[in-house]
């Protein structure tokens, strides 16, 4: 069933009130792949009267209003994208398609949703029940971060919102601790995975640099991110603190990853994987292209990639779900009218890390001192292809399945590691679940601009294409390579793309067209060097190229057929070094 979006809907469940009233800067998709829902689901299947507005309008509170106050709490998202990426590129163009806004128009969702409509119930309900924030724009947003789009440091989203709480992470164990704990009218403070605001700080709490001294000065804002880095893993983590003008916003630490079991039960929840009629009547989704009829298999990542934020928001430990959940799961789709017999992807944050497990993060955490895999692959992993082979030939059996494709990303470096099935499970994947390309992400072929993104080394890249080739020439089956590359990341040059551009013509024999130019998000190490121009492992200076014109520079210098284009540039700038330009801020246009 669909949560209910209006008053009728409430009336034709026998409902005369809401216990949660969940807020979100998409359309209302019920499916696995979008958290609103899957928190709702969560909260309905324990009891919980739970109802959904989508996307409202800021105009006026009728719409934020139209299903009442609820009893327990307001839950506030600002979507499956941060509202930001999801409005800007990373040249600072607005964007005009949103795939999670019914019609495709990016006009519905604001800047800065989560604090739009956080500020939106207050104007409307002047003593309301309390406003909880969670979602990917809070998580990591949650304590002092830098804001690419104002070129400034900004303080919790939580003060900004206005809110009460905020639930870090995916949330599912703590947002049904949260409203038990409302419900009895006991204190939330002690739930695992929350962030609220504190006139003085808890005992045990570790303080953090201030925001006042994290945005005045860059060498604590570096020692602020490195313990709240640091103070991520569930095993590990200690309560923080951190002063904010007269109060303090109070983590405490992560909750507990999700038990296999229990992630079982989360995508065993019925989903009606559509757009709710509601919103629909403003136009179809994009997104349900992709999500639509994808499984997902596991939650976490070991690649803690210095880009990206997966670490800090799902975890760097890899829960995965059961072979029976999974399979029923794809049975259930084939039930669903619009299922044309292809399973659109079968993955998680890496497709290849299903069954791949750390003894020692399930009694002690995570390694303080070391990643999983760079520099190099820790041994304690079991790197085993085994069992997501087993599954993916179970998958292709299932009656009413014809195709079953991976298209989330494939880590070549874990291929070659796998020793025992490494080479059987790249088989097994162009045969049968890629269709023409196989997409890698490679990021960039220059030894120190890989440092700083934690990637691995074009030796590896190099040797998987071989084997790649070499597979797809003795199975007599015509398939290619799709590289994804990072563009302006901080350590790159101009230089260093035109070297990029030779390797991929020379040794990759092709020009990436998947070329993405770096966004510095929230709480990442890459977002870090961006806003210091430091290297935080080495201490080193780092250069970053800041202009908007320089970034989409670096991108052009890829692409053959913007060669034109890319000449015009260099006879404007007599000296292609990066040292050569003044590092201009981007300017500050976004602020709200």
């Amino acid at each position: 069933m669909f949560l209910p979006t209006t008053r009728k809907e409430m009336k034709d469940l026998g409902w005369n009130g809401l216990d949660i009233i969940l807020i979100t800067g998409d359309g209302y998709i019920d499916s696995p792949f979008v958290g609103v829902a899957v928190i709702g689901k969560i909260l309905l299947d324990a009891g919980y009267r739970v109802g959904i507005i989508a996307q409202p309008g800021k105009a006026s509170g009728d719409d934020i209003s139209r299903l009442g106050d609820p009893r327990l709490f307001w839950g506030v998202t600002g979507g499956c994208i941060d509202s930001m990426v999801a409005n800007y590129t990373a040249s600072g163009r607005k964007r005009r398609s949103d795939d999670y806004t019914p019609g495709g128009v990016n006009d519905r969702r604001p800047d800065r949703a989560t604090i739009v409509y956080g500020n939106l119930i207050r104007s409307c309900f002047k003593k309301t029940s309390p406003i909880v924030l969670g979602g990917i724009e809070a998580s990591l947003r949650r304590i002092a971060h830098y804001d690419f789009w104002s070129d400034s440091i900004r303080r919790s989203i939580l003060f900004d919102a206005k809110a009460d709480y905020l639930l870090y992470g995916m949330a599912d164990r703590s947002v049904v601790e949260l409203a038990a704990c409302l419900k009895a009218g006991g204190d939330p403070r002690e739930i695992r995975g929350i962030c609220y605001a504190s006139p003085t700080v808890p005992e045990g709490c570790l303080e953090l640099p201030s925001f006042e001294d994290a945005a005045r000065d860059k060498n604590a804002f570096t020692e602020m991110f490195r313990l709240f880095y640091r103070n991520n893993d569930p095993m590990t983590a200690l309560p923080l603190a951190q002063k904010q003008d007269n109060r303090y916003l109070i983590q405490t630490p992560p909750a507990y990853a999700l038990s296999g079991g229990e992630l079982d039960a989360v995508h065993d929840l019925r989903y009606e994987r559509e757009l709710h009629p509601y919103c629909r009547n403003q136009g179809e989704v994009k997104a349900l292209e992709t999500i639509g009829f994808s499984i997902a298999t596991h939650r976490g990542c070991y690649g803690e990639c210095n880009f990206c934020a997966i670490a800090v928001h799902q975890g760097r430990k890899v829960t995965w779900r059961s072979r029976a959940s999974i399979l029923g799961e794809a049975r259930a789709l084939t039930l669903h009218p619009r299922f044309k017999g292809i399973i659109q992807d079968v993955g998680g944050p890496t497709a290849n890390m299903y069954g791949i497990d750390c003894d020692r993060k399930e009694k002690q955490g995570c390694c303080p001192d070391k990643r999983c895999l760079f520099p190099k692959i820790c041994s304690r992993l079991t790197m085993d292809h085994g069992q997501q082979m087993s599954l993916l030939k179970a998958l292709r059996a299932v009656n009413g399945v014809k195709k079953v494709f991976i298209a989330s990303g494939i880590r070549h470096d874990l291929i070659l590691a796998d020793k025992k099935h490494g080479t059987e499970y790249l088989k097994q994947v162009i045969r049968h679940h890629v269709s023409g390309q196989m997409k890698i992400a490679p990021e960039h072929s220059e030894k120190h601009v890989l440092q700083r993104m934690g990637k691995s080394g074009r030796e590896t890249l190099l040797a998987f294409r071989e084997l790649f080739f070499d597979i797809t020439k003795r199975g007599e089956k015509r398939q290619f390579l799709t590289y994804y590359l990072i563009a302006a990341h901080p350590g790159c040059t101009d230089d260093d793309m035109a070297r990029l551009r030779s390797f991929a013509l020379e040794d990759l024999q092709c020009l990436p067209e998947q070329v993405q130019v770096f966004t510095p998000t929230p709480s990442t190490w890459s977002t870090l060097m961006y806003w210091t121009q430091r290297d935080p492992f080495s201490g080193k200076p780092c250069f970053v190229e800041k202009t908007y014109r320089g970034r989409e520079r670096q991108k052009d210098i890829l692409a053959d057929h913007r060669t034109k284009k890319q000449q015009t540039d260099q006879s404007r700038t007599k000296n292609w070094g990066a040292h050569s330009r003044p590092n201009h801020q981007p300017k500050k246009r976004y602020l709200t």
